[in-house]
């Protein structure tokens, strides 16, 4: 099997499980380090041209990362692709199972066991504290509801301001955000690269933690890791 991953957390999963498969990933698949495979440009704006070149047997997407556009003209090429859409951590976990399954691997690998494992292993950390969750600056994006990440969050304790927002990723001004006196501001360090040094200036006498964006959002191997790493984060604002 050819396999063309358009998701670099899912590129991940598949290089450090079955690499042989994976023939071809975007220019932001950057694990694990080292990898060497056909680059075929960004997840929102592939170029088509070199993922049909490559041959694959499967392409895989995600509803976040990739254009249903970009999927249909795959489809309509006669190239199977499989989209995935996780929005809690169980789904992630099932849905990164199905994928293996899809690609001939038998059994589950040991870092999804491992990652299991360590989210069955978070208990609630007592009351919960009140987070805004910026993903972006200039302008603001913050987390809203129904959304991976923001479930990553709420098993570690952080409930998102924003949770019951119908906007997944609403975009209010600063004063809005400061509006809703949240108890600590979490800061990724992707897709906006916040530092200690850009972020909590907008938030003065606020908590904000700096948290590993790839922690946070990607569904992967890097999920086994996540629950104390994040918690460890949590556990330390500036």
């Amino acid at each position: 099997m050819r396999v063309v991953s358009l998701v670099p957390s899912l590129t991940e999963a598949v290089a450090v499980t079955v690499p042989e498969l994976l023939v071809g990933a975007t220019d932001w698949c950057v694990h694990p380090a080292g990898l060497d495979v056909a680059r075929v440009g960004g997840s929102k704006y592939p170029d088509l041209d070199r993922v049909r070149a490559l041959r694959p047997d499967l392409v895989l997407l995600n509803v976040e990362e990739n254009r249903r556009a970009d999927a249909d003209a795959l489809t309509a090429a006669g190239v199977p692709v499989l989209v995935t859409y996780p929005r809690t951590v169980p789904q992630a976990l099932d849905e990164l199972a199905g994928v293996l399954a899809a690609l001939g691997v038998t059994g589950e690998p040991g870092w999804l066991r491992d990652a299991r494992r360590a989210w069955a292993a978070t208990t609630d950390a007592g009351t919960a504290r009140r987070a805004v969750v910026p993903v972006w600056r200039r302008p603001w994006v913050v987390l809203g509801g129904d959304t991976f990440a923001g479930d990553v969050l709420r098993r570690l304790g952080v409930v998102n301001v924003y949770d019951d927002d119908p906007d997944r990723y609403p975009r209010p001004d600063l004063d809005a955000l400061r509006a809703r006196r949240p108890d600590l501001v979490v800061l990724p360090d992707e897709p906006y690269a916040f530092t200690a040094d850009d972020g909590p200036d907008a938030f003065p006498g606020v908590p904000c933690a700096l948290v590993s964006g790839r922690h946070l959002t990607w569904y992967g191997p890097s999920l086994a890791e996540a629950p104390a790493l994040l918690a460890a984060q949590l556990a330390t604002p500036v």
